[in-house]
């Protein structure tokens, strides 16, 4: 096995570059998922590329590094529109797992139940890449391509994530449902953002869905219901129907349709969050 720490991203892109390697950041997901097995192969771990940690405001965004963790999120000084991502960041496994764990790490693993993904998407967050191609941006939406699969090509890792900067007013939220309160797999988990247009209305909507389909979805018909709607109406407009896109999932932790009604309620719970948020 080799082991490379490098300590510049142009270093760690030659090095993965060469042949199979695996890229090691917090890695919360890389252990556990070895079990008794050993690790083996080249690793490259690459905490010590401070370029790629930090949150920064860049233009009409904010900018996430690849390796900034879930407790410098919930640490941060942000606007409301990332209340939900600090919700979903608090239910990143313990304290401790927090600690290490990164952004760029949670989005590659593309677990189901990655919190952070629903909590992301809602806030369209792009992904910036860099590899032997240059540097590429892709939606959220677009990056994880199914269990455990991204759009990730060869010799590329993740560097940023960035998620434009809403109007003042903005406000969003993130419930999780599982089988416990803390440190457990999600059976279902909501997030929302409302951006109002400052004359009593939602101006635009975001809702995704996680935990629920191999990959966490958007709800758009939804949004579309929700845009234009009077801002106090927002958790009345949610129905069955809107959650069409699932592709609910029968497992250990639920059968599809205990999702389904499960994915309505957080969704209703989002909505009113929201809602009362702005009036506090």
């Amino acid at each position: 096995m080799g082991y490379h720490l490098p300590g510049r991203l142009e270093d760690a892109l030659r090095l993965i570059a060469a042949g199979e390697a695996r890229i090691i950041a917090g890695g919360t997901d890389v252990y556990p998922g070895l079990g008794e097995r050993p690790l083996t192969g080249e690793i490259v771990d690459i905490t010590r590329i401070m370029a790629l940690r930090g949150i920064a405001r860049a233009g009409g965004a904010l900018r996430i590094g690849a390796l900034t963790t879930w407790s410098d999120i919930v640490g941060a000084d942000l606007p409301a529109q990332f209340d939900g991502l600090k919700a979903a960041a608090r239910e990143v496994g313990s304290i401790q797992i927090q600690n290490v764990a990164t952004v760029a790490g949670n989005l590659c693993n593309a677990s189901p139940a990655a919190d952070g993904v629903p909590a992301l998407m809602a806030l369209d967050a792009m992904v910036e890449t860099a590899g032997p191609e240059g540097v590429r941006r892709l939606e959220l939406t677009d990056f994880i391509t199914g269990v455990r699969q991204t759009a990730l090509w060869p010799g590329e890792l993740v560097t940023a994530v960035e998620v434009p900067l809403k109007r003042e007013g903005t406000r969003s939220a993130f419930f999780k449902l599982g089988a416990r309160r803390y440190l457990v797999i999600s059976i279902a988990m909501v997030a929302t953002v409302l951006e109002p247009d400052g004359k009593g209305r939602i101006a635009s909507a975001r809702v995704a869905v996680g935990a629920c389909s191999p990959v966490a979805v958007r709800l758009k018909a939804l949004e579309e219901a929700l845009n234009r709607c009077p801002w106090g109406q927002a958790a009345t407009i949610a129905t069955v129907a809107h959650l069409a896109p699932l592709s609910a999932i029968d497992d250990i932790r639920g059968t599809a349709g205990y999702r389904r009604e499960a994915a309505l309620e957080l969704v209703r719970r989002s909505l009113a969050a929201c809602i009362e948020e702005s009036t506090t």
